[in-house]
């Protein structure tokens, strides 16, 4: 049974991994034997990170996932290191929300899109040219609750979040003849600096918890199990999915 989570011998790309889920993920990795690219564009955090996890399978690319020519220089990176890419976590991500749609700025608009959609897409071709050349990998696009439900003032997340949702589908079937999985792991409400107002304010804070089933807030480490899971042997024929770490949150009827 603890061959089917095994990952020793494989290569993983987790972007956003200087901190919260992303790191929590990437290090989750490691301890099952992957050897681990950390991304991210906060390069001091990053480095603080992995002196952490002190380990030696442990790697940082400094990488802004908005810029077509770090994406290739971190693709080419990981190749050249390792020479294959095994797993990519696409988790990097961004909100901009406190407005309603009818104010809502183009430029923040514009600017969710670019790290929440556009990217994922273009280094999802990338590391995909690589993996269908091995005829296997699994990519995992972190997508939120927002993907599936309608939360207010902030519109460029939620559609942001709902393309993201999709294009793992789309890519699950054009890539499923290569050996190649794709599936979406939906977070909750976890524990991040992304959620530190909300968290914060008691106000807000119990709205959320009195809509989980599971009475508590998630955290980042919630998340590595299931990641473990779509990108290990045991979800060998698991793609195009949604999978729900959310407190079940998101299947929650009436009151």
């Amino acid at each position: 049974m603890k061959s089917l989570f095994d990952l020793t011998n494989k290569t993983a790309i987790v972007t956003g991994a200087a901190k919260g889920n992303g790191f929590a993920i990437a290090k989750g990795f490691l301890k099952a034997g992957a050897k681990v690219y950390f991304v991210d564009i906060l390069d001091e955090k990053l480095n603080d990170s992995l002196k952490l996890v002190n380990n030696d399978n442990a790697f940082a690319i400094f990488a802004d996932v908005t810029k077509n020519k770090d994406l290739e220089n971190m693709v080419s990176k990981v190749l050249s290191a390792s020479g294959k890419i095994d797993i990519l976590v696409n988790n990097a991500g961004i909100t901009i929300g406190g407005v309603s749609s009818e104010i809502y700025l183009l430029d923040s608009w514009d600017k969710t899109f670019s790290v929440n959609l556009d990217s994922v897409f273009k280094l999802c071709q990338l590391v995909g040219q690589e993996m269908i050349k091995k005829k296997r990998g699994s990519i995992i696009n972190i997508t939120s609750i927002g993907a599936e439900l309608g939360f207010p003032d902030n519109p460029a997340y939620v559609s942001s979040k709902g393309g993201l949702k999709m294009l793992t589908k789309a890519l699950a079937r054009d890539w499923a003849k290569y050996n190649i999985r794709v599936n979406n792991l939906v977070p909750g409400y976890m524990r991040t600096d992304m959620t530190t107002k909300s968290y914060k304010d008691k106000g807000l804070y119990n709205e959320r918890l009195n809509r989980m089933m599971i009475k508590r807030w998630g955290k980042p480490k919630d998340l590595i199990g299931p990641a473990i899971f779509l990108a290990s042997d045991a979800s060998s024929y698991v793609t195009g999915i949604d999978l729900y770490v959310d407190g079940g949150w998101t299947a929650n009827g009436m009151d």
